[in-house]
């Protein structure tokens, strides 16, 4: 190495330690806070039910997801249950698998009849975000016949 020429060196290798650090930064802080909304779907009926029941009733359920606030909106409808919904809620738990309440239950009072709808909204912890966003989430509703589910929808995301 010439007389002078150390500098350059020394020069080099910071140049490069600092790359090296640089592209080793990790700025993820393990969250699904990405700026994006989510919008969420499902379609229920009793073969998704565990175990499955037979009947004519449906459902839909349509909303949006804001992982900045953990918020989740919803609008749900039932048609052709066999009576008016007693209960239902959402649930954790993948497709075939029966999970845990997810937040409040819903209850429905007298005049709910076999066919409708309600809307809501409820913040979720990080475990149910997770849940949510990675499939394992359903909702579903009972009913005076069928008292551990009538109908059931597994829930989809997709960012918006």
């Amino acid at each position: 190495m010439k007389v002078g020429q150390g500098w350059k060196v020394m020069l080099m290798m910071a140049v490069v330690a600092l790359s090296v650090m640089t592209m080793s930064c990790d700025d993820d802080d393990d969250n699904n806070a990405t700026g994006k909304n989510y919008n969420i779907t499902g379609s229920a009926n009793g073969t998704q039910v565990v175990p499955a029941i037979s009947g004519t009733g449906t459902g839909t359920m349509t909303g949006t997801y804001n992982p900045n606030t953990r918020v989740l909106n919803y609008t749900n409808s039932w048609a052709g249950l066999s009576g008016a919904p007693t209960g239902g809620g959402f649930y954790s738990g993948a497709s075939g698998v029966n999970g845990a309440t997810v937040g409040t239950p819903w209850a429905y009072n007298g005049s709910t009849t076999a066919t409708g709808s309600s809307s809501g909204n409820m913040t979720l912890t990080e475990s149910q975000e997770q849940q949510l966003l990675g499939g394992n989430m359903y909702y579903g509703y009972n009913t005076a016949t069928n008292t551990n589910g009538e109908i059931r929808g597994q829930i989809t995301t997709q960012v918006q």
